[in-house]
């Protein structure tokens, strides 16, 4: 497998975001291996806060809300996917399959060895995260979805996202930090979206945010459709606390977090919130009133739910 990583020096002076760096190798499936950044804040002892990004994100994404957990004594975990920041970037389209960034984090949360984790996912992190959580549910001790899915391709997935789908494979410059911009609601600096684009100095570290929208499973006969259904199989099952927190003007994800809210047992009696003035990137629209909403989630479900 051919990689290629993005030199320390196109991450240097980004503003707000001063968290030291961590790697880990992980199982590339085809003999080799692949580096995965992550951050790692806050007191070793404390469980850990696990935030996990999406398309076409990376931990920076997090950069807001992590002083606000680890001013509270939260230990806070934030990688970077395979692709994405500054983690490894294989560079055939190919590379990437959904079961293979399953494979890499699950990987990586082995050897990282987190327990008692409260997942908070996003985007990709929700496809991913969720998949973790049900292959891995001994380690979590309750999930905050936040403007995330796990479609099973039995539903449409609907024509915003579909319009999505066709602009990224379209664009002839798919420029991620423009993408966010487009995404969020206050609508970030030109020194935010640069900070988005470091992770990319040219095409050739754009496969895998390229080829993430095709593997969306948007029909029941999608190689993952069967996984993710499995998948729906345990966290329907689980009695961990859940908590749904979406952006009121993420038109992809609108009127997702009630599948959350009926299916999942745990998330019965939640304060479930839509927070105003937000969007697909709600980590960058209102990421401190995130953060407190997820605290105030940690301190009223301590000791609730088992799996």
């Amino acid at each position: 497998m051919d990689t290629l990583r993005t030199p320390d020096d196109a991450f240097a002076h980004l503003s707000g975001y001063t968290f030291a760096p961590h790697y880990i190798d992980v199982d590339d499936t085809e003999g080799g291996t692949l580096r995965v950044h992550y951050l790692d804040e806050g007191p070793r002892g404390a469980a850990p806060i696990l935030c996990m990004h999406g398309e076409p994100t990376w931990s920076y994404l997090y950069r807001k809300m992590i002083p606000v957990f680890t001013a509270e004594g939260h230990r806070v975990i934030a990688p970077d996917l395979v692709g994405f920041g500054k983690s490894d970037k294989p560079t055939a389209r190919t590379d990437y399959t959904y079961a293979r960034h399953v494979a890499w984090m699950s990987d990586w949360l082995r050897k990282v060895d987190l327990q008692g984790i409260t997942l908070v996912c996003q985007d990709w992190g929700g496809l991913i995260g969720l998949r973790l959580l049900a292959a891995f549910p001994e380690r979590f001790a309750r999930l905050v979805v936040a403007n995330t899915a796990l479609p099973t391709g039995s539903q449409p997935m609907g024509p915003a996202f579909e319009a999505w789908r066709e602009y990224s494979q379209t664009v002839e410059d798919f420029n991620a930090g423009r993408i966010v911009y487009g995404g969020t609601t206050r609508k970030i600096s030109e020194d935010e979206v640069a900070a988005y684009n470091a992770p990319f100095p040219d095409d050739r570290y754009k496969a895998g945010a390229r080829q993430f929208p095709t593997l969306v499973p948007a029909s029941p006969d999608d190689p993952e459709a069967p996984a993710n259904r499995a998948a729906w199989q345990v966290l329907d099952r689980l009695e961990l606390p859940v908590l749904t927190a979406f952006g009121a003007d993420d038109t992809i994800m609108a009127g997702v977090d009630t599948v959350f809210q009926k299916r999942m047992t745990g998330a019965a009696g939640q304060a479930h919130t839509v927070l105003p003035d937000a969007g697909h990137f709600l980590q960058e629209d209102v990421g401190p009133e995130l953060a407190e909403v997820v605290l105030k989630f940690i301190d009223a479900t301590k000791g609730q739910g088992s799996t």
